[in-house]
C-alpha cells in the first residue's frame, strides 16, 4: 500500500516568487505592453506553480520516492536512511518549504524534503527502518 505525503508550500518561497513575477509582468505592461515578455512570465510563473504543487514524498514497499515535477524523481531504499535532521537549509532541493527534513542515506547521500505532515512521515520511516535516527530542530 502507497502512502504519500505532499510538499508543504512555505509563504517563506510562495511570496518573493509572486512578487518578483508579478512585479515585473505589471512593469512589463504598465511600461510598455511588450507581449513576448508577457508570453515569458505567465508560463515560467505557472511552471513554478506546478513544481510547488506536485511535489510530494510516497513510501511503498520499503522505498521512499520522492517527486517534484518532471524535474526530479528520486526512490531511496528506506533501509538505507541512517539519519533525518529538520533543517531550514535553502539549498535547491525537491521541497516547496524552508521547513524541511535532511534525509541522509548510505553512501554519503542526502536529499532535503519538506512534508506538509512531517511527523508522520518521520514515523513511518521509523515503522520500517527504527534504526534511523532522528535530530528535531531546538524549540
Amino acid at each position: 500500500m502507497e502512502t504519500t505525503y505532499k510538499s508543504k508550500i512555505g509563504l517563506e518561497l510562495a511570496i518573493p516568487v509572486s512578487l518578483v513575477l508579478g512585479g515585473v509582468l505589471v512593469a512589463t505592461l504598465i511600461n510598455r505592453p511588450a507581449w513576448p515578455a508577457f508570453l515569458i512570465i505567465i508560463p515560467m510563473f505557472s511552471f513554478i506553480w506546478y513544481l510547488f504543487l506536485t511535489t510530494k514524498y510516497s513510501i511503498s514497499d520499503n522505498k521512499l520516492t520522492i517527486k517534484c515535477g518532471f524535474l526530479f524523481h528520486q526512490k531511496i531504499e528506506i533501509s538505507t536512511i541512517t539519519k533525518i535532521i529538520e533543517t531550514n537549509n535553502p539549498l535547491s532541493s525537491p521541497a516547496a518549504s524552508l521547513d524541511r527534513l535532511d534525509i541522509r542515506f548510505k553512501k554519503s547521500g542526502s536529499v532535503l524534503i519538506s512534508p506538509k505532515e512531517k511527523l508522520a512521515l518521520i514515523n513511518h520511516l521509523l515503522s520500517i527502518n527504527p534504526a534511523i535516527e532522528v535530530k528535531y530542530k531546538k524549540k
